[in-house]
């Protein structure tokens, strides 16, 4: 699940031939054939830590490229993404959520023994119920909840930093994703959707698993553990959709009278669909967002003191780690009939990785995209949320939730610095998910 300290493979070099069209590419030995992608392995130490050499090296030479290992059509130029996420009856989502590997036979066993079953809902739905499931899941996470919520995130979040004040006391240094990224946003979600009775720290371990078991490579042995966990995750929301004395106002309440299209209620299965991709997107990968954040503004000159107290700043450096590196880095399509995209002839049924990461640093878009510039004109045009139908939901919370958190972190914690381990932290790697799975810090002894 997490890549270790290792020396990056990177591509052949293209300074100097792109964009876009012309660079220079090596021949394989004896063939005289091109092939600047041939040692391109997304699962890589290398390419988690750095992938952006890879991510230009797509862009110049095969913005359309069939991933030989997936058997996936990576697309990686901004206006290529914008145009599929924008026409779902071309490129459906209906392989948004499948298994990256391949499950073996006792997992599924396993799964199935604990009722295992998600129909399409929401981020995997084409159907016609989709968007009034939308509508349910957005009523709870519109601009005026967040705006409302803020509040009990500033709450949260100084609890949290209290335990990392005390820490840093005690030891002088401490790890902001383990004791305030990953946690700040999953209590937070579970008091805006009145979830009770369960512990916080039980939520995300259902939740990193979910991910880990259908978007990482694990071995057959971790699999099974995984699976363990993902089936106790899919029970206890079993229960919860079911549970008709939910109150009205609640998120599964609404789930639970919701109708679909046809006039009956939405099933027991289409809602924990519904719950399983919320309460993953509203958490796991809010606290990614968090911690990249945070690290990045830790490494960055001025901008730790800044966020603080300078007006704008947090909200605008959120933007600029969503353009460059967000926590959701690749999503996936299917064609639905034959189509031609970025100059490559796609058969139907063919399987896309919308490179989200590589199309925040697309020079035709963004100027100067290796560099983190808050100011910059453009700044929401990236495409870290998707765009369309399927744009996240929880968008406006997660902007606020970082935001929030590198604000409050940096009032209470102005002397922190990152410490020498940071360099070599682990990175979480899998396929559409990328963050550093620690942020340690100290702080340095203040001056007698």
């Amino acid at each position: 699940m997490t890549s270790a300290p290792h020396a990056p493979a990177s591509p052949p070099d293209t300074s100097g031939s792109c964009p876009y069209g012309r660079s220079v590419s090596p021949a394989l030995p004896g063939t005289g054939r091109e092939d600047p992608l041939g040692l391109l392995d997304l699962f890589d130490e290398g390419f988690v830590r750095d992938p952006y050499a890879w991510l230009d090296r797509l862009r110049c030479d095969a913005p359309v490229h069939r991933d030989a290992a997936t058997g996936l059509w990576l697309v990686s130029r901004y206006e290529d993404i914008r145009r599929v996420l924008l026409d779902p009856a071309a490129f459906r989502p209906d392989n948004a959520q499948n298994a990256v590997t391949p499950l073996g036979v006792p997992v599924l066993r396993l799964l199935a023994r604990a009722g295992f079953r998600l129909r399409p809902a929401l981020a995997n739905n084409a159907s016609e119920s989709h968007a009034g499931l939308r509508r349910v899941v957005t009523r709870f996470f519109n601009a005026q909840r967040v705006a409302a919520a803020v509040p009990a995130i500033e709450r949260i979040a100084d609890e949290l930093l209290d335990g990392v004040r005390g820490e840093l006391t005690a030891t002088g240094g401490s790890d902001l994703f383990a004791a305030f990224a990953h946690t700040l946003p999953c209590r937070v979600m579970m008091e805006l959707l009145g979830i009770e009775g369960l512990d916080a720290a039980t939520l995300v371990r259902w939740s990193d698993a979910s991910l880990e078991l259908f978007w990482g490579r694990p071995s057959a042995d971790r699999q099974i553990e995984l699976a363990s966990l993902v089936g106790e995750f899919h029970q206890w929301l079993t229960e919860l959709v079911s549970d008709r004395s939910a109150p009205e106002d609640s998120f599964v309440g609404a789930l639970a009278r919701h109708r679909l299209p046809e006039g009956e209620l939405l099933d027991p299965q289409t809602a924990v669909g519904a719950c399983f991709f919320v309460f993953i997107a509203g958490q796991s990968t809010t606290g990614q967002l968090i911690a990249t954040v945070l690290r990045r503004a830790l490494a960055e000159p001025g901008v730790w003191p800044g966020a603080a107290d300078e007006e704008g700043l947090a909200e605008a450096w959120v933007e600029e780690v969503l353009r460059r590196e967000p926590p959701v880095t690749s999503w996936r399509r299917i064609t639905a009939r034959p189509v031609r995209l970025g100059g490559v002839e796609l058969p139907a049924g063919a399987e896309l990785l919308l490179m989200l990461m590589g199309s925040g640093s697309d020079p035709d878009v963004f100027d100067a995209p290796g560099h983190m510039l808050p100011g910059r004109a453009n700044i929401r045009h990236h495409l870290a949320f998707g765009l369309g139908r399927h744009r996240c939901p929880g968008a406006a919370l997660a902007r606020t939730e970082a935001a929030v958190a590198l604000r409050a972190a940096a009032r209470r914690l102005p002397a922190v610095r990152l410490a020498p381990a940071a360099a070599q932290a682990p990175v979480l790697d899998l396929l559409s998910f990328r963050a550093p799975l620690r942020v340690p810090v100290v702080e340095p002894p203040a001056r007698a």
